[in-house]
């Protein structure tokens, strides 16, 4: 299992980029969360990474503490780590997050992680865009089924899941890799989807400032 660092007492995790998130999922001891949903993707931990998160309603790149990635010139790139504090110069792990494989491939991706007592996934009938009053820490529409998942505190999650009603509760973890073959991309008409994004299979990315398309080159 690439697992290359797991370290309960700083609640942190580092993985190869080929990593499976169930994988994630299997290392972590009882009470500790990566900050995405029992579900696997396309593309594992990097494929994540690349597009920014999946299903999250908090700032994910804010959970992701360093990122080792080879650059579209062959350059390979360490930034962030462990810790905060450890960063100097420029901070690309942000930029990163969320590229679409503009600045390259994640070759490695440290995590932190959050604690909880308890998780649970349930789903029902719903919309997400009926749905702004769900405080679940995740959630994702596919077709005409609304998904949540959160992890916390007993009584945090039993106030967080019942905001979706007639809801049943999830028991295995999804996997939607099966359904993108070609790549899970950005695209319209999508049935599967989250707050952000529609996603497709094979499709692109969001369109790139020209900024972002120049720092690109530089590395």
């Amino acid at each position: 299992m690439p697992i290359l660092d797991l370290s309960p007492s700083d609640q942190t995790i580092t993985v190869s980029g080929d990593t499976g998130l169930l994988e994630v999922y299997a290392a972590l001891p009882p009470g500790l969360y990566p900050p995405f949903p029992p579900v696997e993707l396309p593309g594992g931990v990097g494929g994540l990474v690349s597009r920014g998160g999946f299903g999250q309603t908090f700032p994910f790149a804010s959970d992701v503490l360093g990122v080792t990635f080879r650059s579209p010139s062959g350059r390979v790139v360490r930034a962030g780590g462990r810790t905060v504090k450890n960063v100097q110069g420029y901070d690309l792990t942000r930029p990163f997050v969320g590229s679409f494989g503009a600045l390259g491939q994640a070759l490695e991706v440290t995590f932190r992680l959050r604690p909880g007592l308890v998780a649970r996934h349930v789903t029902a009938h719903g919309s997400l865009d009926t749905s702004d009053h769900l405080t679940a820490r995740f959630a994702w529409q596919d077709g005409g089924e609304v998904h949540l998942f959160h992890f916390g505190h007993t009584r945090e999650v039993e106030r967080a899941l019942p905001a979706l009603p007639g809801a049943r509760v999830i028991q295995a973890p999804l996997d939607f890799r099966p359904r993108f073959p070609g790549g899970m991309g950005v695209g319209e008409g999508a049935t599967l989807r989250d707050r952000r994004f529609g996603w497709v299979n094979g499709g692109g990315g969001p369109p790139m400032p020209a900024l972002f398309a120049r720092l690109a080159a530089t590395l």
